[in-house]
């Protein structure tokens, strides 16, 4: 008889629920057997839902596929809304059809697979290009524009040149056809694939800064206002990494020179 080891592996090489070892092994009555079994149709109807994920997060680029491009980066930002450290802006060029598991918008991945997630668009992606606006620029053009030009460096790294771009809410004036998508990062595989490195690349830099500057919990927080952050600005005031003209930094920097 084949024993409930030797069955678990055959079943590990079945990648279709109606393939014929299900029926035969189904005759089987041994309980381990049939949680194999069980165990083995779950997984491969989870790979078909993902599957189909990832195709419909491809509908923008297999409309522009139709039209012969191949070249479409995808474009987002993270770091609008905190009060401390730099927009970051990525933009990615995936290969054709290129669907890698588990990517999504950046907020929707568990933070314990954005480093593996960020690893495959790495190694899978034709071009990264990153652009970094920090609290200065912020600061004298606003967060709006510094996040567009954030876009556009980040755009201007990337070779080969892109024949489309696909942005996350947001329209450039750059000489190179673009669709703007809301929740694009939710929506498009190539704007996912922006999102998730933006992040990490951005994370990256506000646990440099927690080294530089402890006591504000910019690991954790990123730079957005916590309690904790907001209780290190009380204890240690402002660090050059605020963004002054955003509050409540703009009100503790204005009641300093006062005082």
């Amino acid at each position: 008889m084949t024993t409930i080891k030797e069955i678990k592996e055959l079943l590990a090489t079945v990648k279709e629920l109606d393939n014929p070892l299900f029926l035969e092994f189904e005759q089987d009555t041994r309980s381990g057997v049939q949680k194999e079994i069980n165990k083995r149709k779950k997984v491969i109807q989870a790979e078909r839902e993902e599957n189909l994920r990832l195709e419909n997060m491809l509908s923008y680029e297999k409309e522009l596929y139709k039209q012969g491009m191949t070249l479409i980066a995808g474009v987002d930002e993270v770091g609008r809304g905190p009060l401390a450290g730099p927009v970051v802006a990525t933009a990615v060029i995936l290969p054709k059809d290129c669907k890698i598991r588990g990517l999504n918008d950046s907020k929707k991945i568990p933070k314990k697979k954005h480093l593996e997630i960020y690893q495959a668009v790495q190694d899978q992606a034709l071009a990264i290009g990153i652009g970094i606006m920090d609290n200065h620029i912020i600061d004298q053009v606003n967060i709006y524009e510094a996040t567009k030009l954030a876009m556009k460096e980040a755009i201007s790294q990337l070779s080969p040149q892109p024949e489309h771009l696909l942005i996350d809410a947001m329209q450039l004036d750059l000489p190179i056809s673009q669709t703007a998508i809301i929740k694009g990062d939710a929506n498009s595989l190539s704007i996912a694939a922006a999102s998730i490195v933006a992040k990490v690349t951005r994370d990256s830099l506000m646990k440099d800064y927690d080294d530089q500057y402890p006591g504000y919990d910019f690991t954790a927080n990123a730079g957005y206002g916590t309690a904790k952050h907001l209780e290190g600005l009380e204890k240690l005031g402002v660090t050059p990494i605020h963004r002054t003209s955003f509050e409540p930094i703009k009100s503790l920097v204005a009641a300093n020179k006062e005082s």
